[in-house]
C-alpha cells in the first residue's frame, strides 16, 4: 500500500497516463459512417476511461500457491506485479515468513490463512481464493486488517455436476469394482444390482449453482430430480422442491450433497440420516468434508444399509500429492478404504482445464480491479463499493480509498479532510464492524495528495488508506 514515501515520488510524473490505442468497439452496420460523423461533430476527442493503478504496480507483490492457474499469472504479469509462485501450499513458518511483504496472496482449498497467519502480513491488501470455499480463511480477522476475500462461486459449477453425473453411473453398475478387479487380473461379469439411472430419483441437498446444473443434467438422463435448499428457489426443469432434508432421504436413491461449511452443516448426515435413506440407496459428497459423518457413513456400508457412495472431500485432506491420506490423518482412512462400491477422489470436482482457466480469470480479474482501482463488488467479508471510472481528460486526479470502523462520526472527520478539494464522487458503505469509503478528488498535485494522505493516516479509526492515480 502507498507510505509517504511513495507519494513523494509522484511528482515528477505525477500527469503521465497510458493512452489505450484500440479503437472503440462499434456496430458493424450501414449507420457506422453516419453515426461515426455524429461522434466526431459530438465530441473532440473520444472518451475512454482512466486507467488507475496504485503509485507503482512493479512495487506490488503477489504470492501464489497451490499451483493456482496461468491465466491468473498471465492478468497479474500483463500489470506488472511481481509474482512469486509455488505448486503447492506451504508449511505454516513458511508461510509467516513468505506473507509478510506480499499486498496479495492466492490460494486454493488447502493452504490456511489463519488469525496466527495473517497477523503477519502488515501490507496485504487482499487475498484470492482460487475455488468456490472460502472457509480456509479467517474471514473475520481478514476484514478488521483491511483485508478484502474474494472468490470465484460460479465458475467451476459445470466441472462439479458433471463428476456426480459420472459418479451417479458409475455407483449404480459397480465399475468401480469392476475395474479394480480387471486391474488385478479377475473376470467379473455380474449384472446383480446394477441399475440403469434412467427413471431413478436424485436428491439433491443445496440448489445453488451446482445444485441447479446438476439437475438440469440428471433430467437429460431421464432422472426424476427433488431438491432440498434452506431457501425457497425456483426450479429448473421439472425438478420439485421438498419441505425437509428428511422428505428428500426417504425419496431418494441417490442423494447429492452441495452445501457451504458452516456450523448448521457440520455431520448434516450422519446415523440418524444415514437410517431415514432408502436401503440401498447411495451417497455422494462434493461439497465439504465436514457434512458427511464418515465412521456413520463406514458403518452404513458394512451393514449394507447403502449400496454405495462417492466421497471427493474430507475432514482433513493431505497438503500436498503423495501416499498422505493415511489413518494419521483420518483415523478411519483405511476402513473407509477398503469398502466395496465406494469412489473416493482426491478433491477434484472443479479440477479441470476448463473451471480451472475461468477461475484464474475471474479471480484474477477481481484481484486486479480492487488493487488497481478499489472495487470490491464480490468481496466475502467486506462492503462492497465501486465507482464509475475517471475519464482521460480528468487529468490530476486521486481516488482516495478509506477503510474504518463502522462508528459515528467517521465520516464528519473524514469529508472535513476531503471538503478542501473538489470531490467529484464519492460512495460510502458498510458491512458488520468494517466500512469503506472510495472518493475520486480532482485538481490536485503531488503536495495535495501527500497531505490528503497523512491526515487520513492520522484519523482516529482508520484501519487503512490507499490512494490511487
Amino acid at each position: 500500500m502507498a507510505s509517504p514515501q511513495d507519494i513523494k515520488q509522484l511528482s515528477s510524473g505525477f500527469n503521465a497516463v497510458g493512452l489505450s490505442t484500440s479503437p472503440g468497439v462499434v456496430s458493424a452496420s450501414p449507420n457506422d459512417s453516419y453515426l461515426s460523423q455524429v461522434r466526431q461533430r459530438s465530441f473532440s476527442a473520444a472518451k475512454h476511461a482512466k486507467p488507475l493503478k496504485p503509485f507503482s504496480t512493479g512495487d506490488i507483490k503477489i504470492l501464489l500457491l497451490e499451483n493456482v492457474n496461468e491465466t491468473a499469472r498471465e492478468i497479474f504479469a500483463e500489470q506488472g506485479y511481481q509474482v512469486e509462485f509455488h505448486k503447492s501450499s506451504l508449511p505454516e513458518d513458511e508461510l509467516i515468513e513468505k506473507i509478510k511483504d506480499v499486498h496479495a496472496i492466492g490460494i486454493r482449498s488447502k493452504t490456511k490463512l489463519t488469525e496466527k497467519v495473517l497477523k503477519h502480513a502488515k501490507n496485504l491488501i487482499i487475498i484470492g481464493c482460487f475455488c468456490i470455499g472460502t472457509n480456509q480463511v479467517d474471514l473475520e480477522y481478514a476484514a478488521k486488517s483491511g483485508v478484502a476475500v474474494f472468490n470465484s462461486p460460479f465458475s467451476n459449477s459445470r466441472s462439479v455436476a458433471e463428476l456426480v453425473i459420472a459418479e451417479i453411473i458409475t455407483l449404480a453398475r459397480q465399475l468401480g469394482d469392476r475395474s479394480l478387479e480387471m486391474h488385478t487380473g479377475t473376470w467379473n461379469k455380474v449384472s446383480n444390482k446394477c441399475w440403469e439411472i434412467r427413471g431413478k430419483t436424485l436428491g439433491i441437498v443445496g440448489y445453488g449453482h451446482i445444485g441447479s446444473q446438476l439437475s438440469v443434467l440428471a433430467e437429460a438422463f431421464g432422472m426424476n430430480v427433488i431438491y432440498y435448499d434452506v431457501l425457497m428457489i425456483m426450479a429448473l426443469g421439472s425438478a420439485k422442491q421438498v419441505r425437509t432434508l428428511n422428505d428428500l432421504l426417504a425419496q431418494a436413491d441417490f442423494v447429492t450433497l452441495h452445501v457451504p461449511e458452516n456450523p448448521e452443516t457440520k455431520n448434516l448426515i450422519s446415523s440418524p440420516q444415514l437410517a431415514a435413506m432408502k436401503d440401498g440407496a447411495y451417497l455422494i459428497n462434493a461439497s465439504r468434508g465436514t457434512v458427511v459423518d464418515i465412521p456413520a457413513l463406514v458403518e452404513a456400508m458394512k451393514l449394507g444399509k447403502l449400496a454405495g457412495a462417492a466421497l471427493d472431500v474430507y475432514p482433513q485432506e493431505p497438503g500436498k500429492n503423495g501416499p498422505n491420506f493415511t489413518n494419521e490423518l483420518n483415523s478411519w482412512a483405511t476402513e473407509l478404504t477398503s469398502l466395496r462400491n465406494i469412489i473416493l477422489t482426491p478433491h477434484i470436482g472443479g479440477s479441470t482445464e476448463e473451471a480451472q482457466s475461468a477461475i484464474g480469470i475471474e479471480v484474477g480479474t477481481a484481484l486486479t480491479k480492487y488493487i488497481n482501482e478499489g472495487t470490491s463488488t464480490g468481496a466475502v467479508n467486506f462492503p462492497e463499493v465501486a465507482l464509475r471510472a475517471l475519464d482521460l481528460d480528468q487529468e490530476n486526479s486521486v481516488r482516495v480509498l478509506y477503510i474504518h470502523q463502522n462508528v459515528p462520526g467517521v465520516l464528519k472527520t473524514v469529508n472535513n479532510i476531503l471538503g478542501n478539494h473538489n470531490i467529484e464522487k464519492q460512495f460510502s458503505d458498510s458491512r458488520g464492524d468494517i466500512a469503506y469509503l472510495m472518493a475520486d478528488i480532482s485538481d490536485v498535485d503531488a503536495s495535495d495528495i501527500k497531505s490528503l494522505y497523512e491526515q487520513l493516516e492520522h484519523t482516529p479509526y482508520k484501519i487503512v488508506t490507499r490512494l490511487l492515480y
